[in-house]
C-alpha cells in the first residue's frame, strides 16, 4: 500500500471529485484543529470520512480514514485531546503532538490563547500520558524587532525551557517570514510593533544562545524549513511530519511502514518490506531493529527546504480563533467567525467549515 491511494468517483451532476485515502493524516497546519474542532474531527473519524478543499485550487476531495494509521497533531493548545486519547488509541491509530509555545504575551500577538502557565501545564500533562518522545516543542514562529530582541527571546525561551525540561525531547524552531504575506505584513505593521525579518548574524547568535541553553537540557534542535545552515551549533534540519520518529514509535505497524516507504529488520531473521533495499543507511535502528528507506514520497505543496514524509491535512483555513498576528492561515477575523459561526451550525458536517462540498451529499 502506497502512503495515499487516491482515486475519482462521479457525482450525481456529472462531475468527479477525488476521494483520497491517507496512511498519515495532518491534523492541522491549517488550523488548530485540536484546540477547537476536536469534537468534530473525532466524529468524523467514527463516520470514517471528511470532505476538504485544497487552498490552493479550490478543489474538493473527499477524505477516507479507512486506511489511516497516523496522526500528526499540531495546536497551541492540544488540552482537549487529553480527553480522547483513549478512543484514539482504541481505533488503533498512534500519534504525536506538535504543540507551539511560544511567550508573546507582552506583545499581544496571540491574543486567542490560554495563559503561558496553563500552555506550560497542558504540556505536561500531555507528555505524562503519551511520553516525551511524542510531544515536540515548538518555538515557532520567532519573532524580531526592535524592541523583542534576540537576547530577550532567548531569555524567554530559557524560562520555558527549564519548565519543559524532561517533557520533550526535541525543540523545533523557525524565523518569522513576513514579507512574503501581504496579510501578514499589514497586521504587523498594526501593532507598530516594527518587527522584521531576521539578519544572518542574528540568526547565528540565536543559534549559539540556544546552543548554551542546551546544555543544560539536552534536547535535539531542529529548524522547519529554513535554510539556513547553523549545524554549527548541532541544529538539524528537521522534518515535522518525520519519518525517523514513526519508525521509532510504530515500527511494528507493518501497514504504516509499507505505506512510508521502509523496511524493517530485526535481528532475529525478520523481514517485511520485500522490495529491495535502496538506501542502506537505517532511518531509524535501536533494541535490535533497523528501519530503511526503500522509497520516500516527500509531502507536496509545502514550503522550500520543507522535508516532511507524504500526508494530508484535513484542516483549513480561515478558521482558528487564536487571532495570532503573525498567521498566514487566516485572511480576516471577519472571516474567521464567519466560518466559526457556520461550523457552529452544523458541527457534524463532513466539512469543518460547514460549507456544502461541489460534489453534493456522500
Amino acid at each position: 500500500m502506497r502512503q495515499e491511494e487516491q482515486q475519482e468517483v462521479r457525482c450525481g451532476d456529472e462531475s468527479r471529485v477525488a476521494v483520497r485515502r491517507p496512511v498519515v493524516v495532518s491534523a492541522s497546519r491549517r488550523c488548530d484543529l485540536p484546540a477547537f474542532y476536536a469534537d468534530w474531527f473525532f466524529g468524523r473519524l467514527r463516520a470514517g470520512y471528511s470532505a476538504c478543499r485544497n487552498p490552493f485550487n479550490g478543489r474538493w476531495s473527499r477524505i477516507s480514514y479507512e486506511a489511516t494509521r497516523f496522526i500528526v497533531f499540531w495546536s497551541k493548545n492540544p488540552a482537549p485531546l487529553l480527553a480522547r486519547l483513549d478512543e484514539l488509541h482504541g481505533r488503533g491509530l498512534d500519534c504525536y503532538v506538535q504543540y507551539t509555545l511560544n511567550d508573546y504575551v507582552r506583545e499581544e500577538l496571540e491574543p486567542g490563547v490560554p495563559p503561558l502557565d496553563r500552555r506550560m501545564e497542558t504540556f505536561l500533562r500531555l507528555a505524562d500520558r503519551l511520553g516525551p518522545e511524542r510531544v515536540i516543542w515548538r518555538a515557532d514562529p520567532l519573532m524580531i524587532s526592535d524592541r523583542l530582541g534576540v537576547e530577550e527571546l532567548l531569555e524567554r525561551t530559557a524560562r520555558i525551557g527549564d519548565r519543559l525540561h524532561g517533557a520533550t525531547e526535541r525543540l523545533v524552531f523557525s524565523f518569522a517570514d513576513i514579507a512574503p504575506y501581504r496579510k501578514v505584513r499589514r497586521r504587523l505593521d498594526g501593532t507598530g510593533g516594527g518587527w522584521r525579518e531576521w539578519q544572518p548574524e542574528e540568526m547565528a547568535r540565536w543559534a549559539a544562545g540556544l546552543a548554551e541553553l542546551n546544555g543544560r537540557w539536552g534536547f535535539r534542535l531542529e529548524t522547519c524549513a529554513e535554510a539556513a545552515d547553523l549545524s554549527a551549533w548541532d541544529v538539524e534540519h528537521g522534518r515535522c511530519v518525520d519519518e525517523a520518529l514513526m519508525a521509532r514509535l510504530a515500527h511494528d505497524d507493518q501497514p504504516l511502514m509499507e505505506a512510508l516507504g521502509l523496511a524493517v529488520e530485526r535481528d532475529e531473521p525478520s523481514l517485511f518490506g520485500a522490495e529491495p533495499v535502496a538506501d542502506d543507511r537505517p532511518v531509524w535502528s535501536g533494541d535490535g531493529v533497523r528501519v530503511r528507506r526503500v522509497r520516500r514520497r516527500a509531502a507536496a505543496g509545502q514550503r522550500p527546504g520543507c522535508g516532511c514524509a507524504a500526508s494530508v491535512d484535513v484542516g483549513a483555513y480561515d478558521t482558528c480563533p487564536h487571532g495570532c498576528v503573525y498567521c498566514y492561515a487566516n485572511t480576516s477575523a471577519e472571516r474567521v467567525e464567519a466560518n466559526r459561526l457556520r461550523h457552529a451550525g452544523r458541527p457534524d458536517d463532513e466539512t469543518l467549515t460547514g460549507e456544502v462540498p461541489d460534489c453534493g451529499p456522500k
